[in-house]
């Protein structure tokens, strides 16, 4: 593939800093697509080679398909927490199921070239064994969660009334 690369420093100010800041614009034109035109900005320190920051800026349709395929296909945007520290246990669980993906898709390269992150997810629905619960056992289950979330709704109702009756002069 080849591009055409423009690359100026520019000063840029922002209205609330007290003084500009000196950044390089990257302009990126792939020779067969000459409408298609692609801008960026970086701090990346002054002697960086214009090749470098060019190539940097490829590269972030790779980074930004990886993070589409961890929202839609391991649940990295499937959250819903109160505290930083589950977001962390969340994206702990996120991160190994990326990349069993990813080492599954390089280890089917050769014969599946065009195997997918959601290839890969179906394949091991149809795969994975399936629990054999019966319906008791998945009601006992619901009845359980709703307990607790009815647990959690009436102490966090509790902690507010105490925080208001604190709070009146």
């Amino acid at each position: 593939m080849s591009v055409e690369v423009c690359h100026r420093r520019v000063w840029l100010w922002d209205g609330e800093e007290s003084s500009t800041q000196y950044w390089h614009l990257i302009v990126r034109r792939e020779i067969g697509s000459p409408h298609e035109i692609k801008y960026s900005l970086s701090n990346a320190p002054e002697a960086k080679l214009i090749e470098r920051l060019a190539f940097m800026q490829a590269q972030r349709y790779w980074v930004e398909h990886a993070l589409r395929n961890a929202k839609s296909e391991a649940g990295m945007a499937d959250y819903q927490l109160r505290l930083r520290q589950g977001w962390h246990h969340h994206m702990a669980r996120v991160m190994p199921a990326m990349l069993f993906m990813f080492e599954v898709r390089r280890e089917h390269k050769e014969d599946l070239s065009l195997l997918s992150c959601h290839d890969v997810v179906e394949v091991l629905r149809v795969l994975l064994p399936k629990a054999n619960a019966t319906y008791e056992e998945v009601f006992a289950q619901v009845e359980e969660r709703h307990r607790r979330r009815q647990a959690s709704i009436a102490s966090a109702y509790a902690k507010q009334l105490r925080n208001r009756q604190y709070s009146r002069p």
